[in-house]
Parts: structure tokens; C-alpha cells; sequence
């Protein structure tokens, strides 16, 4: 009889056996709205990206570690036995340890998805999410050191064409030359980039500053990357909010949103969140007045 798999090992097959590379988390939404069985927040019990789970691998892996060093639980079988009072009493001691709502939300859902249990963990009461606790990209971010293998020219260069397209991380280290193109009416767009989840969109670069980033690439063979390389510790998401808010106040004309307290109503320009949702991968209102607009 060969040896049985460890407990991490174990693990990590079950999370194999749920990965759903190429399948459409949109499509499987709305199948289960036609069926009735949609709510919120809504999971089809797969992972349908790399980053999903990396994210989700990790707090699993922790969870097991935590289990077998707290309780000496060593087969993955055992812990499914007691999943949900072990959940329970992992993210208790979380919320006591003062861990951010976000954290916790998180780790929830990928302990929920990992033992197939949407309703895991129910009695342990998260603390509630607001608006006004987030602190990412809320502090200014122009004292950044720029790296000593950067120019300082590049290096303007690239917070420059940041601020201007509002690419992720990884969207902005794949990014080739000639991917970055001007539409007939003038427009520059930054066209087939692969956002979250393997989404693919068109980005429209921030009107004025067509020219920051047609200068970046002239020249340059189109399968060349635009930047080979970036800052590790580069905040980019600030710029991302940074471009956020500049290109709906530019769709608008109107002033951003008041950060505190409820939306007058009317004081939107809801056209103009939605071009900015898409512009940014996110496609949901909720996310683009909650971390970028406010």
C-alpha cells in the first residue's frame, strides 16, 4: 500500500478539482438567475482565476497549519468532520485579533468554497464593512522612491502613463507596444487587456494624455513590453483612483461624490460611473463609488 497523501497535499487537490479556468463566472450568474437560484453574494462553488487561487490557496494552507498545530488534526477527512466549528473558532480568533472586515469576509468565503459549504461559519458575526475604514490609497503617494534601477525620466514616464490608463499591476507589466492604438476619431485606447478572471477589455486612456502615451511607444516594435519593468512596492492602485476620478469627472463635468455620508439623490452621473466601472474590469457601481470615486 503506497504512502497516503499529507494533509497540504491533500489540500491541494481539492482545490485543483475545483478550478474552472476558461469558464464564464458571468454565464453561470446568469444561468442561475434563470433558474431562481441566484442570491447575493452569489458563488457557483469554482474558482475561475489564477489570482483567486493564489488568494484562496493561501488561507486555506494557513487554516490546515493552524488546525493540525492547535488541534493535531493531520488528515483533511477529520477537519471535514468538524469544518464548521473549526471555521467558527478560527475566525473568531481573527475578529479578536483585530483582523480588517475585508480580511475576514475574504478568508470566510474561501473556507466556505474550499468544504463546500455556503453557509460555514454562519454564527460568527463579522464586523460590518465601511466605507470610511479603508485606508488603501487614502494617503498621498508622490513621496514614492523612485528605484535605483530606474531613470528618473522612465520613472516619470511611468507614473505618468499610470495615472493616464489606470491598469492593475499585472495589466501594466503585460502590456505590449502594440496594444496601445488610436482609434479613427482620435481617441487612444489601450485595446485587449486581460483583467481579473481572464476578462478582456479595452481601456480608454484619460483624454489630454494621448500624447504621454503615444510617446512611450514610438518607435518601439509592438511586441516589445511598454515597461519590462515595474517598482515592486509602486502603490498602484492609488493611480488607479487617481484615474478613476479624473476620467469621470472628465465623461461628467461634474464634481466627485462627497466622501462621507449618504448620495444626495440625482448627484451622480450614473452613465458616467458605469464607462468608469468598465474602464476600470470591474463592471460594478458598488465597487468603483466605494474605492475610487469616494
Amino acid at each position: 500500500m503506497g504512502k497516503r497523501p499529507g494533509l497540504l497535499y491533500e489540500a491541494q487537490q481539492r482545490l485543483d478539482s475545483l478550478m474552472a479556468l476558461g469558464q464564464s463566472r458571468a454565464h453561470a450568474k446568469a444561468r442561475a438567475r434563470l433558474l431562481g437560484t441566484y442570491h447575493w453574494p452569489f458563488s457557483d462553488g469554482k474558482i475561475h482565476a489564477y489570482t483567486t487561487r493564489t488568494t484562496y490557496q493561501n488561507i486555506v494552507m494557513r487554516f490546515l497549519c493552524w488546525c493540525r498545530a492547535t488541534y493535531g488534526t493531520k488528515r483533511l477527512h477529520e477537519i471535514d468532520q468538524r469544518a464548521d466549528a473549526l471555521v467558527s473558532a478560527y475566525l473568531q480568533l481573527h475578529v479578536q485579533e483585530g483582523y480588517s472586515p475585508w480580511t475576514l469576509s475574504t478568508t470566510r468565503s474561501a473556507l466556505r468554497l474550499f468544504f463546500g459549504s455556503p453557509t460555514l461559519a454562519s454564527e460568527v458575526e463579522l464586523p460590518a464593512r465601511h466605507r470610511e475604514a479603508i485606508r488603501r490609497s487614502r494617503t498621498p503617494f508622490l513621496h514614492q522612491k523612485q528605484p535605483r534601477y530606474m531613470a528618473a525620466e522612465a520613472w516619470q514616464d511611468l507614473l505618468a502613463f499610470l495615472g493616464a490608463t489606470g491598469l492593475r499591476r499585472h495589466e501594466a507589466r503585460a502590456l505590449r507596444v502594440g496594444q496601445i492604438e488610436r482609434l479613427p476619431d482620435g481617441q487612444v485606447v489601450l485595446a485587449h487587456i486581460h483583467g481579473k478572471g481572464g476578462k478582456i477589455r479595452q481601456v480608454p486612456v484619460l483624454p489630454g494624455q494621448e500624447t504621454t502615451v503615444l510617446r512611450l511607444v514610438e518607435g518601439r516594435r509592438s511586441e516589445e513590453k511598454v515597461f519590462p519593468r515595474l517598482p515592486k512596492h509602486l502603490d498602484i492602485h492609488a493611480y488607479r483612483r487617481q484615474y478613476a476620478q479624473a476620467l469621470y469627472q472628465s465623461l461628467s463635468g461634474r464634481p466627485l461624490p462627497p466622501p462621507q455620508g449618504r448620495l444626495p439623490l440625482g448627484i451622480l452621473d450614473e452613465e458616467a460611473v458605469l464607462v468608469v466601472s468598465r474602464a476600470l474590469g470591474h463592471n460594478r457601481r458598488d465597487v468603483v463609488l466605494t474605492s475610487y470615486l469616494r
